[in-house]
């Protein structure tokens, strides 16, 4: 079967302005084009339109996704890599609606309000323990500190580095380089001045460096993060970690 474009575009939500962009930048092209210069999209269009949508929710750019598509033509791996990551993101959002819940609930009976439940699902401390058991209260305390003083603008640019970041090593990754390629060493270089920002200045040591590297690997809340473009994201990550630490980085000391 096909369909035409105004009738994907009608069904998907998404205009034919965007279908057309989507087409000039090969990111999605018709299944065919009619004589009367009509747009035609076959099933395999509209699950490769999914794709798209779905990477899009997710946050990831037209470039990455771009990559993202031509780095894995299975279809089935990729929708069931995508909705792990969307059980993920529905457990973020129940939780959500969970605290705003409990704050209207609060206001409409002129409860006390609940600081643990208002925030609960929107704020990093959400591993305080853990963070404790690694580093210790002293260091959970001063990050929550600094998370709570960046305010909306500097949040919301700390994470779009990261954003960036990621990108950046999946484009590295998709052009067939290797993690100890410079391209993939300026990205790692970022995420040694973006983890370091994040401890307030005391940057890693070339072992910690690599140790957290590691543990974007083995830790599945970490690793979804660099896998979105690549199976093997996090592991492309962490060897460039390793190599950035291994040429650049005293092991002995904090800087």
């Amino acid at each position: 079967m096909e369909w035409s474009i105004g009738e994907v575009a009608k069904r998907s939500g998404v205009t034919s302005r965007t279908l057309r962009h989507y087409e000039s930048i090969g990111l999605l092209r018709p299944s065919r084009t009619g004589a009367n210069g009509y747009r035609y999209y076959d099933e395999g269009a509209l699950v490769r339109l999914q794709r798209i949508l779905l990477l899009r929710e997710l946050g990831v750019g037209l470039s990455a996704i771009g990559d993202a598509l031509a780095g894995r033509s299975d279809d089935v791996v990729a929708l069931e890599t995508h909705l792990g990551w969307l059980h993920d993101e529905r457990g973020r959002l129940t939780t959500q609606i969970g605290s705003v819940r409990a704050t209207l609930a609060a206001l409409k009976g002129k409860e006390q309000l609940m600081p643990e439940q208002m925030f609960d699902g929107f704020d990093h401390t959400q591993y305080k323990d853990e963070v404790e058991e690694r580093w210790g209260a002293e260091a959970s305390a001063e990050s929550d500190t600094w998370w709570r003083g960046l305010g909306a603008d500097g949040k919301k640019g700390f994470l779009e580095e990261q954003r960036q970041i990621q990108d950046a090593f999946s484009a590295a990754q998709s052009a067939g380089l290797g993690p100890g390629s410079d391209e993939a060493q300026v990205s790692a270089a970022r995420q040694f001045a973006w983890i370091s920002d994040s401890w307030q200045g005391k940057a890693p040591t070339a072992e910690l460096f690599t140790n957290l590297g590691e543990m974007y690997v083995a830790d599945e809340r970490f690793r979804k993060n660099y896998t979105r473009v690549h199976a093997t994201g996090a592991e492309f990550v962490r060897d460039a970690m390793r190599i950035y630490a291994e040429r650049t980085l005293d092991s002995q000391s904090l800087p």
